[in-house]
């Protein structure tokens, strides 16, 4: 299935995206997807026809500033740059999508922008959340991790293999390594957003995974009021999605297919 792509004007940036399956299952949702700290429209590979193959419905993802073929990102990002992309870049996104619901599957930093926007942004159209790895609060474990990265960029093939993919390959992963391992950071903490959801969740860790353990889904299910599922993939790492799309995928479908059943907001009763 090829993607139909385009340009869009947000949070004062030009930024790419593409859509899958358009004009599919008007009356259902729109799968939203959000990428990780280092990715873009590209690198979610094969997974957005999939998934629209699977529920057959639309899927849309774009590049934030900084990543892909999108502007690149003022630097240095502010140590709450997934709370302002949630709640001043990602409504702007969404106005594009009109009034149809909506389900955000976001990915490692594209998850947390989808929680955060879920517990801080009023919106009718959210239908629920699929989290991939997400991040609440720091770990020594993904700190470690993430500062591994910064030597293979500076010293490894890091910087080459991302040149493939991001126009400016120092100004996206600056824009994600420098915040994290500012010492600023080491406090920082939005699990609070949590509490503020009213669709369900489905949360999903690799159970390898070098950024993030399992104390990220606990904390999802100590807190939401809504309903929420878990999924652990055994010797999965930080990208299940593409490291085990066999059993992510389907569980993603079936939980699309099922959220008219779970309580969350009437996927019918969109935003007026």
């Amino acid at each position: 299935m090829r993607a139909r792509t385009g340009w869009i004007e947000a949070g004062g940036a030009r930024l790419e995206w593409a859509r899958w399956g358009e004009g599919r299952a008007a009356g259902g949702p729109v799968l939203v997807l959000l990428h990780e700290g280092l990715g873009c429209v590209a690198l979610w590979r094969d997974v957005p026809a999939a998934l629209a193959e699977m529920t057959g419905l639309e899927v849309f993802a774009w590049s934030r500033a900084g990543y892909g073929r999108s502007s690149p990102a003022p630097l240095p990002r502010p140590l709450d740059y997934m709370t302002r992309e949630a709640v001043e870049v990602l409504p702007e996104v969404l106005a594009g999508l009109g009034d149809r619901p909506i389900v955000l599957i976001g990915h490692s930093d594209g998850a947390t922008i989808a929680a955060e926007y879920a517990g801080r942004v009023r919106d009718r159209r959210l239908a629920g959340l699929v989290l991939i790895a997400p991040h609440f609060f720091t770990e020594a474990e993904g700190l470690a991790e993430i500062a591994a990265a910064r030597m293979a960029f500076e010293n490894g093939d890091l910087r080459a293999r991302l040149g493939k993919y991001h126009r400016d390959p120092d100004n996206a992963f600056r824009g994600w390594n420098e915040v994290w391992l500012s010492p600023g950071f080491r406090g920082w903490n939005v699990a609070d957003v949590i509490e503020g959801w009213s669709v369900p969740c489905l949360a999903i860790q690799g159970l390898a995974d070098p950024y993030g353990t399992l104390a990220q889904l606990r904390e999802i299910e100590a807190r939401s009021p809504a309903q929420v599922e878990v999924l652990t993939i055994e010797g999965a790492r930080h990208a299940p999605h593409l490291e085990a799309p066999g059993e992510t995928l389907p569980a993603i479908a079936a939980f699309v297919a099922g959220i008219g059943s779970m309580g969350g907001n009437d996927m019918q009763n969109t935003a007026k």
